[in-house]
């Protein structure tokens, strides 16, 4: 016990500043969402064309998951989070060029060093955390992503405020980027790369890392693994479509204006906030893929209200379901894919995490094009359809376990 209470101050220390650098990585994520209206009309696109430059996000994103491992077996986890959060404030500098030039390339090169950074940043967080998780029996996930969406409310309510005085958006993006920095700095020099380090028994047997490519293909073999992506494969969707999207289905679909949009917004990141951080307290009542199941069921109602009701404020007021849906399922997902061996924690962790960003590689162009010849309310139902998709998931996950532990297996259902 003196052992375990001397080592709790470094693991608050830990978790606080991975806490806190996902809070300024979520105000810089809302920071550009809350203004995509005013992108657009400043670089005078269309849907579509967003739909591509929002497709440099994606494409940025996939590429930084899927080199993170190798990235991080190279730096380690604070050099990896220092240099992708580096590359999230300079792309969202580069975003800012762009509006001011008009220049759609511009935009896009911004979301794509935006999305490479996040890449790298979110699965270095969330592989620390993990390994925070398993060697000190505590659930800090679904407080961490708790965090990013406290930092996307706070992005979104100053975003709502320079909306409203309609300032440049050179002005609001330049000077988040560099208060971000300023404030990243300082919270990484307490990261100490805890993932690095064997568990307890296993300093003697713990393997070399392998290439990224090699881990994610290997973990997706393991058909719980497999499972489990595809849930959050669905519920990525959701969240990734409310981030890229939502000002402007409320304002292009419901016939709200820009600074209302960003109210409704605002709305659908509390019901963030709210979600993630009573995922702690729901756990320790609720078995985690019951709570999964729960959340792809509110997250589907919620967009089915919003894409179909004929009543602006219901649509509106939907949103905050589809917040609170969307809050557990990326983080729930991930926490059981760490458990187990921890020498395969990282790529199990990588490869539920990579099929969430093929939702974000693919959502953006996809719900783009549709929102263009649909509209953005009907363009929105693939993300419907894939949050019920994840909802079956989640039931075929809880039918599997409990087989598997009428049968002598093992399964962990809850944190």
């Amino acid at each position: 016990m003196a052992e375990t209470a001397a080592a709790l101050p470094p693991v608050r220390r830990l978790s606080g500043a991975l806490y806190g650098v996902f809070v300024l990585i979520g105000i810089a994520t809302s920071t550009w969402v809350t203004r995509t209206p005013a992108l657009r009309d400043a670089l005078g696109a269309s849907t579509e064309q967003m739909g591509l430059v929002l497709f440099g996000f994606s494409v940025g994103s996939m590429l930084g998951i899927l080199s993170a491992n190798a990235v991080t077996a190279r730096l380690q986890a604070r050099r990896t989070i220092l240099l992708g959060t580096c590359l999230v404030l300079g792309g969202l500098a580069l975003m800012a060029a762009g509006s001011a030039l008009a220049s759609l390339w511009c935009a896009f090169a911004g979301f794509l060093c935006f999305g490479l950074g996040i890449g790298w940043s979110d699965i270095a967080m969330n592989v620390e955390c993990a390994a925070l998780e398993r060697l000190y029996q505590r659930t800090l996930m679904t407080t961490l992503h708790g965090c990013f969406s406290l930092g996307t409310l706070l992005g979104a309510a100053l975003g709502m405020l320079m909306a409203y005085l309609q300032a440049p958006l050179l002005l609001h993006w330049l000077g988040v980027a560099a208060l971000a920095l300023l404030g990243v700095l300082p919270l990484v020099r307490h990261i100490h790369n805890h993932s690095a380090a064997p568990a307890p028994g296993e300093a003697d047997r713990r393997p070399e890392p392998e290439p990224a490519s090699g881990p994610v293909l290997g973990a997706l073999r393991e058909r719980r693994v497999l499972l489990i992506g595809l849930f959050i494969l669905g519920m990525a969707l959701a969240e990734g479509a409310a981030n890229d999207w939502l000002p402007l289905l409320m304002v292009d679909g419901h016939g709200f204006a820009e600074a209302q949009g960003t109210v409704i917004y605002l709305l659908f990141t509390l019901g963030m906030v709210v979600g993630r951080f009573s995922g702690h307290r729901l756990l320790q009542h609720f078995a985690r893929l019951r709570l999964m199941q729960a959340s792809a069921l509110a997250a589907a109602l919620g967009v089915a209200l919003a894409i179909f009701s004929p009543l602006p404020w219901l649509g509106a007021v939907s949103v905050l379901f589809w917040g609170l849906g969307a809050a557990l399922g990326f983080p729930l997902a991930l926490s059981a894919a760490g458990e187990g061996p921890a020498a395969d924690s990282a790529r199990r962790v990588g490869a539920v995490a990579s099929l969430g960003y093929v939702a974000f590689l693919v959502g953006p162009p996809m719900l783009g094009f549709l929102g263009e010849h649909w509209g953005l309310r009907l363009g929105m139902l693939p993300v419907l359809a894939m949050a019920l998709v994840a909802a079956v998931l989640a039931m075929v996950l809880q039918a599997w376990a409990e087989r598997r532990t009428a049968t002598g297996g093992v399964v962990q259902q809850t944190a």
